[in-house]
């Protein structure tokens, strides 16, 4: 069978974005603090861009209307120091200085802490060594899940397994107290207080009957123990405030923060929505100068070309943020709007929603609802909440009313918080009351919520 390469015409329709579509799309599902980034970087990266002063903008609006009878004379060299609101906005400021007053310092490590720790502590050298391997091997909440004869196999010099525990000893006896624990047991022994008058009952409670205090079977530990009720509720309630997680204390993550894009205020009777950008972002215009330059004879080709490919990209994202600002207006004003119980009455009053029928009522695209809320957030009377909280499933009542899931979660809490905690709610009494009021919910989406919700089960809820 003979093979052979050649050539053939084909025609192909193919739907393509535009540049300055792709690029509308992108700013548009950006939270502000990441837009702010991307407006910063582009002021650095493109010399055409600038920023308007607030007190500028009136000179730079008249300017635009009168350069197209002007003729200024401009030399290239000329180009940065034209930058002029730029150049005033940074004068006198030491912006290396600024950039590390304003960067958030990475927070120290447990790790790094206990380190800390064993260089101010006078052991030799051997058990040192030991020590330091013991730290490394830690995992985020503070345990030493490897066994000890594996971590003392990366020493140097060897070490006998009576020293090995002689260094673990040494790290559990560093703060926070119960680093080094091997299970949950050792764990909370080692923050145990030998002073304390508890302090036997305690470590029997601990070390035999945790799952009974788990589970809230204190009649159970007292029989067992032989001690009062009240003694065990008291001892109980000791083991309560130590820490299981030790070295959940130190963080190694940076703390995120939250900068609402969207801000609802009550005014005059009416809620009014403002956008953030609207205060925090810069107010952005072409460089005149440029615009001038284009109009000079004597340019050469790859130069105009340069200028005017920056001049158009600034253009795209001038109106790129632009048309963000309209949608996300748009789109919260009508989510405000069809969730006004919520903001008069609070989540309980919280309607199911789909982002589809917003998108209806605007008469745009869903997936352009998607990304004008994704990462977004909302600061309301109510609190700060991410835009898409507020759109949640929901279910019809035997009445014909429709109830949010969240409503429904809510009311779950509220129905927890007043019960008897002598004798606390099962999923199935909690789903009756559901049932008697009209709300046909089975026991296993109780469950599955309450879950969600982290609170208990009905046992361990229970109060003696």
């Amino acid at each position: 069978m003979k093979m052979e390469i050649s050539l053939q015409p084909q025609l192909q329709q193919k739907l393509k974005l535009a540049p300055q579509i792709i690029q509308s799309i992108e700013i548009l599902q950006l939270p502000l603090l990441a837009l702010l980034e991307h407006v910063q970087m582009e002021l650095e990266e493109n010399p055409v861009l600038e920023e308007v002063m607030e007190q500028e903008k009136g000179e730079e609006e008249a300017v635009q209307e009168t350069e197209k009878e002007e003729e200024v004379d401009i030399l290239p060299e000329e180009w940065q120091p034209s930058l002029r609101s730029r150049a005033r906005r940074y004068e006198e400021r030491d912006q290396k200085q600024e950039a590390l007053e304003n960067t958030s310092a990475k927070p120290i490590s447990f790790h790094e802490y206990l380190l800390g720790q064993l260089s101010l502590m006078e052991v030799p050298q051997s058990l040192k060594e030991a020590c330091e391997n013991i730290i490394y091997h830690l995992d985020d909440n503070g345990y030493l899940t490897t066994p000890l004869e594996e971590v003392m196999k990366g020493l140097e010099k060897p070490i006998s397994l009576q020293g090995a525990r002689e260094a673990l000893r040494l790290v559990q006896s560093m703060e926070p107290q119960g680093m080094g624990a091997r299970n949950l047991e050792e764990c909370l022994l080692l923050q145990l207080d030998k002073r304390d008058e508890d302090y036997e009952l305690a470590k029997e409670i601990i070390t035999h009957h945790l799952k009974d205090v788990e589970m809230k079977r204190y009649p159970q530990i007292a029989k067992k123990t032989g001690k009062g009720l009240e003694t065990i509720k008291r001892v109980v309630e000791l083991i309560s405030s130590l820490n299981p997680r030790p070295g959940s204390l130190f963080s190694s993550e940076l703390i995120t923060y939250v900068v609402p894009d969207v801000r609802v205020e009550y005014i005059d009777g009416r809620y009014e929505i403002t956008l953030n950008e609207d205060y925090t972002l810069p107010h952005l215009s072409i460089n005149k100068y440029y615009r001038h330059y284009l109009n000079q004879k004597g340019v050469d080709a790859q130069t105009r070309q340069f200028v005017r490919k920056k001049m158009e990209s600034a253009r795209w994202l001038m109106d790129a943020i632009e048309q963000r600002r309209a949608t996300l207006y748009k789109v919260a004003v009508k989510l405000v709007e069809l969730q006004k119980g919520f903001f008069e009455e609070g989540v309980s009053s919280l309607r199911p929603l789909k982002m589809q029928e917003l998108a209806d009522l605007l008469g745009i695209h869903v997936s352009t609802v998607s990304r004008a809320l994704a990462r977004k957030y909302m600061q309301t009377p109510r609190g700060i909440f991410e835009m898409k909280f507020f759109f949640t499933g929901g279910f019809k009542s035997t009445e014909g009313t429709t109830e949010s899931w969240e409503a429904m979660r809510q009311k779950m809490a509220e129905i927890i918080a007043r019960e008897d905690k002598s004798h606390p709610l099962s999923d199935e009494d909690i789903a009756a009351m559901f049932r008697a009021k009209g709300l046909d919910i089975a026991r296993r989406t109780v469950t599955k919520y309450r879950k969600a919700m982290k609170i208990p089960s009905s046992r361990q809820r229970r109060q003696y």
